[in-house]
């Protein structure tokens, strides 16, 4: 059962911890967010990362990050030991949501769950009507303007 830390730009990891608990309230005690502000410095940063990533092991922790190759992702891999302790950056909804369905899973499973929710929940969406609905001819649309059709 790995905790779960989220280190983003502020206000980036609040705002996604606000979503998982939103969907998932028995998960908040399992899951710490970390917003990282423009004036802090890469120790600041660190130092608090660690003491949040100390509350959530148990004894493994997947941590999320937003951008690889920036400093929330750099202070990450710092964290990190790639057995107990692992990165993924590129954090998103589907992503956290998978890892907050299967958190009872092994850190290495959440890893893999995580990222295929991430992919999977990438798409393309239409922009035209939807095939299953119906067309209502005649009328007026304008008379209508303000109706969902």
């Amino acid at each position: 059962m790995p905790g779960l830390l989220i280190i983003a730009h502020a206000p980036l990891a609040s705002s996604l911890k606000a979503v998982a608990t939103h969907a998932f309230p028995d998960c908040a005690h399992r899951l710490e967010a970390f917003d990282v502000l423009p004036d802090m410095t890469v120790e600041q940063i660190e130092q608090q990362a660690r003491e949040m990533l100390a509350k959530i092991r148990l004894p493994e922790a997947l941590i999320f990050t937003d951008v690889f190759g920036a400093t929330p992702c750099n202070v990450a891999q710092r964290l990190a030991d790639g057995v107990q302790v692992k990165v993924i950056a590129g954090v998103n909804v589907p992503m956290l949501w998978r890892s907050l369905c299967y958190a009872d899973e092994s850190l290495d499973a959440l890893v893999a769950r995580a990222v295929a929710g991430a992919t999977q929940g990438i798409m393309q969406v239409a922009t035209s009507r939807p095939q299953n609905q119906t067309f209502k001819p005649g009328g007026n649309d304008q008379d209508h303007r303000h109706h969902q059709q």
